[in-house]
């Protein structure tokens, strides 16, 4: 939720007084229910089951109760004013995506309108956030992003928090990890660094030890195109034979899947051989020189 186009007031005494004091906090798993049930009641787009990494965060006042909630969960895949923003490459965003996260939430009660406590719940939030990502995830997250409805909101509250808006998005949502449904509802896209360097960061030919991690986890992907690995297949093609039975993996196709494993860096072993292989899409199955199986699909790793 954010700043609804109404004029701002001045926060009077009491208000002010919530301001110096309202404190945000990790939610706890026994207060995940109740702030399903603030969103559902709530929140124009209701509860959601967030993807992936994920924290919750309440915000209180000096006696306890509760001021606000929001949520922060797994980023979009692919988002072009973003990925422009940031200036990583397809491969960097696909092996460093978990270092973004999404503010896919954010409430404040009906109880609590009060003049600047949107901002000042955020700035709170995004002061310890990267912190608490670590904590939980053993790595920080570099840049935050979130949208919002033209028809609803008009991003003050993420304005006033230092958030840039970089333009509005293709009209996709997220209906399940990896599935996107259009809605032809464009909403404004806004991110934000938590640190000065953090795009600077993103875009490193090398990571940074406390951020290498998040890469170390993602499977090395092949990215030679199907024409390049045709070109090494063709010099593999002279090696002989030895193999009495052949199944789907000719002799020099598992030689070309060796050596692009070396030329992208990629572990060799037997198991991790065959998760590389797993990241082949069809075409470059194909170039391999492998043989289809009876459904007519290229087998993903040798057998």
């Amino acid at each position: 939720m954010v700043k609804s186009k109404k004029s701002e007031r001045r926060p009077d005494a009491i208000q002010q007084k919530l301001l110096q004091e309202v404190r945000v906090e990790v939610a706890t798993t026994e207060e995940l229910p109740r702030i399903n049930l603030l969103l559902k009641e709530h929140h124009y787009l209701g509860s959601l089951r967030p993807v992936g990494q994920r924290l919750h965060y309440i915000a209180l006042n000096a006696a306890g109760d509760w001021v606000a909630v929001l949520v922060f969960s797994a980023p979009a895949k692919h988002l072009k004013h973003r990925d422009a923003w940031i200036g990583w490459s397809e491969e960097q965003r696909r092996r460093r995506l978990s270092l973004v996260t999404n503010n896919t939430r954010f409430l404040l009660l009906p109880d609590y309108s009060v003049p600047n406590l949107g901002s000042r719940v955020l700035r709170l939030t995004l002061d310890r956030l990267s912190d608490d990502w670590e904590t939980r995830y053993g790595h920080p997250v570099e840049v935050v992003e979130t949208f919002v409805d033209p028809e609803q909101f008009c991003g003050t509250v993420y304005t006033a928090s230092g958030w840039t808006e970089l333009g509005q998005t293709d009209g996709w949502g997220r209906c399940q990890r990896d599935y996107y449904v259009k809605h032809d509802k464009p909403k404004r896209l806004f991110v934000r660094a938590l640190r000065r360097n953090s795009c600077r960061s993103l875009q490193a030919e090398h990571l940074k030890p406390n951020l290498a991690l998040v890469e170390a986890r993602v499977p090395v992907r092949c990215s030679k195109p199907a024409k390049e690995i045709r070109s090494i297949v063709a010099y593999f093609k002279a090696l002989p034979e030895y193999r009495e039975r052949v199944e789907s993996y000719p002799l020099f196709s598992l030689a070309t899947l060796v050596f692009l494993a070396m030329l992208c860096e990629a572990p060799r072993g037997q198991t991790d051989l065959e998760k590389f292989a797993r990241g082949f899409n069809q075409g470059q199955r194909r170039s391999l020189g492998i043989r289809r199986n009876p459904a007519g699909r290229y087998c993903s790793f040798p057998n």
